[in-house]
């Protein structure tokens, strides 16, 4: 039978989970948690780039073609 785990996490661990998510525009916050600790936080972020034709409503033709 496994023991259970404390589950509070340090206020400095909040806070970076917290800062990860709040720089973040597009993309993704990982926690990765070993022996039920927070062991590392990973963002990913993307940029994304578009032009002014994709911001229009696409032809029928445009969006035959996406």
């Amino acid at each position: 039978m496994s023991q259970p785990f404390n589950t509070s996490l340090s206020t400095e661990v909040v806070q970076e989970i917290l800062r990860a998510v709040e720089q973040l525009r597009f993309g993704a916050v990982e926690i990765t948690v070993h022996d039920g600790r927070v062991t590392q936080i990973e963002r990913r972020e993307k940029v994304r780039f578009g032009n002014e034709q994709q911001k229009s409503k696409p032809t029928a033709t445009a969006a035959a073609a996406i």
